[in-house]
Order: C-alpha cells, then structure tokens, then sequence
C-alpha cells in the first residue's frame, strides 16, 4: 500500500486569533484532502506576524509533505504573506505577466478602477508556480522544497474553495497517486461514549489494522467513526460496509443514522414514510426543537405548528392544561408535561406531538428541582411516553440537549423502540 500523504494546513490572520470571524477553511480544507487520499496531520493559526509565519513554515515543513496555507493575500499593507513566503524560499517579488492580465481582466469586466494596490497583487515571488484564481484578485502560488510542497491560496472562503475544487485538488492527485481513505460514521444518541465503548469493545478489538475506529461525542450523541485506509475503494466500501453490518446488533436501538444524516433529518424521513405529522409544545426549549425541525427543506410535509408556552398562563389559556395540575404539580413536572403533549395534539391535529418543560438555568432552581431538571413528553395516537432528563447547569447545553433527547424520544415511538431507563443522566 502507498504510504500516506500527511498534510499541515496554516491559516493567517489576526482576525481568526482574535475570534472576530470562524475558522470554516480548515474544517473544509481536512474532509477536501482526506476524500482524495491525503492524510491531514496538524492545523496552525498564526496572526499578521511576519516571525510568526516563518517559524510555523519551518516547523510544518519537518512533519508534512503538502503545506496548505490561507490568507494574507489582500492588497493592503497587513497582508504580508507573500513577503514572508520570499523570505522563507530565499527569493523576490516580481511582477507576473499572466497574473496581471487576469486580474486587469477582472476589474474591467466590472467597470471598476485598478489601484495601484490591486496591480502589486500580481507580484509574485519568482521561484513559484502560479495557478490561476478566476474567481478574484489574488493569485494561488505553488512551492516545492526538499521534498515538501507548500500552496498558498487566498482566505476568502469562495476563492479559496474554487481554486482547491477546480486547479488545487485535481493537481495534487495527479502529483501524489494517495492511497484511499474512506470514513463511515454512525450516529448514536441517548448512550453515554464510555458505555458504548464498553458495549462495542469486543467488536473494536477485532477490527483489521487498516480500520480505525474514533468516538466523537457531542450534545447527547456520539458519533462512531470508521477510517478506512487503503488502495482500493470498492475493496474498502465492502470491508467499512461488513464492520458496520457486525457492530449493528449490540448497539442497533441506539443508532439513528450514518455519515450526513441528522436527527432531525431522521425523525422527518419517517414521519413522511408513515404519512403523520408533528406539532409541539414548548417552554424551556423556547421553539428550539421546532426550529430544528424546519431547518430542514420540506418539512412542511409533516411538521404542522409549534406553541411556545414559556408561561404558565400561556399552557393553560391556550394549551388548556388544567390550572390544578400547575399549582399543585408544577410547570416542572411528568403530568404537566404530559397534559401538553395530549393537548397540542388534538389542538393542532397532528399524529403524534412533543413538548419540553424544565429549569434551563442559570436560576430559577430549587433543592428538590436543581437546574437541568426537565421533562419532556411524546404523545401519539395510543400513548403519552414521559423521560426526566437530569442535565447540567449550562443553560444553552440544556436547551440543546432537551431538544436532542425530544426528538429522540420522537423516533422511538416511531420505530417502536421502548428505552429504558426513564431517567436520563447528562453532566
């Protein structure tokens, strides 16, 4: 088998240190680099620093054989990643011809002015390849130096994308031939990553060398992910596709998807497919877990409406949960929450309905009800199922969370699963 290419990407900019914008590029550039065989191995941010840039070259230079690197390619005077690439291969700016047609080309095709600012884009330093960038002002550059290849490219997230699509990746599957990688990842939700490791530790233990097995856990889920490394891709569909099939039985009612699927994607799927619809009631979650629901194109298929009844005036005038229930149960409780469900039902006429009631945080909780307390509901055309969920002091992890477990407790009523325990634990 081909050894594997490892690949260090760098990011420049002080904007991205200062938390003033996200780092989507990496995350983009890593699935990008591993779906055609090319391992990354370590992402670096650096600011604006010309020593800075320099050092995080050298040393990426001694681990990785492809250096991708984004940002500071502008025209203004702290854009200084060209200077700094000069320094680091020994060499100067000068003015590319070609580059400097295409980026004439660019503003006349806008009717706009080029400053002179926009002119110097096109220096580049004289010991680079330069790939076109048609989709802006600053051109991609291209280095090899003892055995590694450094490529820069523009921070813009559109320009950046277009050159690695269209000039970037295809060259670099050409230069290398990589081996295969190919992930399979299955989506869990409801068990904790420590418990499913112990259920799955005999299967994980069996898996071949040229399979790894990684737990990603997030918010109530975990996500089980298979690498599979290799030269062939239909021999290494077969072999991720057998380790899925095998692992299946010990934690199949916990599964909800794999690879892109959502839960809330899930749960939509099988109301269309049993032709039902969906409302909810809603209080500590505020409309979260409807939102969740309608972010996903057609939803409209299924998913009716949503009241938000945040106060207890609003579960009663308009959901009609019995005023006796509120004052001697409490909004936090398994018979308010249940009354909800029942209510929002038959008020909007969906099939099946959820609804959420609980202490967010950070106060409003007592000795006998701390924050994190909630309970949720699902009620459908034969039974109203409750869950007490035990969550955390974090207030936006709470609303996330309940959220997760509702939509949970959703697709198990519709694929007719009976989870225990009715208590779940969330730190």
């Amino acid at each position: 088998m081909r050894p594997a290419i490892r690949a260090e990407i760098i990011t420049i900019g002080d904007e991205i240190l200062f938390g003033q914008i996200s780092d989507t590029n990496t995350q983009w550039i890593g699935a990008e680099l591993t779906s055609i065989g090319i391992r990354p191995i370590r992402k670096t941010s650096v600011g604006d620093n010309a020593e800075d840039i320099l050092s995080a070259l050298q040393e990426a230079s001694q681990r990785a054989d492809l250096v991708l690197i984004t940002g500071g390619l502008g025209p203004t005077k702290d854009d200084i990643t060209k200077q700094t690439l000069c320094r680091f291969f020994s060499t100067e700016l000068v003015i590319n011809e070609q580059a400097l047609e295409l980026i004439t080309g660019f503003f006349a095709k806008r009717g706009r002015a080029m400053t002179e600012l926009n002119r110097q884009q096109a220096a580049l330093p004289t010991n680079c390849t330069y790939l076109e960038n048609r989709w802006g002002t600053a051109p991609a550059m291209w280095f090899e130096q003892e055995g590694t290849v450094f490529i820069s490219m523009p921070g813009v997230p559109f320009e950046m994308k277009s050159l690695m699509e269209n000039v970037i990746l295809p060259r670099l599957r050409t230069y290398y031939n990589p081996p295969v990688i190919l992930h399979r990842i299955i989506h869990t939700v409801g068990i904790g990553e420590s418990f499913l490791a112990e259920h799955i530790e005999a299967w994980e233990d069996s898996l071949p060398d040229h399979i790894r097995l990684a737990y990603l856990p997030h918010l109530g889920q975990v996500r089980l992910r298979l690498t599979a490394t290799g030269s062939n891709r239909d021999t290494l569909t077969n072999e991720l596709a057998y380790e899925v099939e095998r692992v299946m039985p010990l934690i199949n009612k916990y599964v909800f998807g794999f690879d892109n699927d959502t839960l809330e994607e899930v749960v939509g799927r099988e109301l269309v497919a049993q032709g039902a619809t969906l409302g909810t009631a809603e209080s500590c979650t505020g409309g979260y877990v409807a939102h969740r629901l309608t972010s996903i194109a057609g939803s409209s298929r299924y998913f009716l409406g949503s009241v938000v009844s945040y106060d207890n005036a609003v579960k009663t005038r308009t959901l009609g949960v019995p005023e006796e229930v509120l004052q001697q149960q409490g909004a936090v409780s398994e018979q308010t929450v249940k009354e909800m469900a029942e209510r929002v039902r038959v008020l909007l006429g969906t099939t099946y309905s959820i609804s959420t009631s609980g202490i967010a945080g950070p106060d409003g909780g007592s000795e006998e009800k701390p924050v994190g307390t909630v309970w949720i509901a699902c009620a459908t055309p034969t039974q109203t199922v409750t869950r007490l969920l035990k969550l955390g002091g974090n207030r936006l992890h709470n609303i996330q969370l309940t959220a997760t477990y509702a939509l949970n407790l959703l697709r198990e009523q519709l694929v007719k699963i009976d989870e225990k325990p009715q208590i779940v634990h969330q730190q």
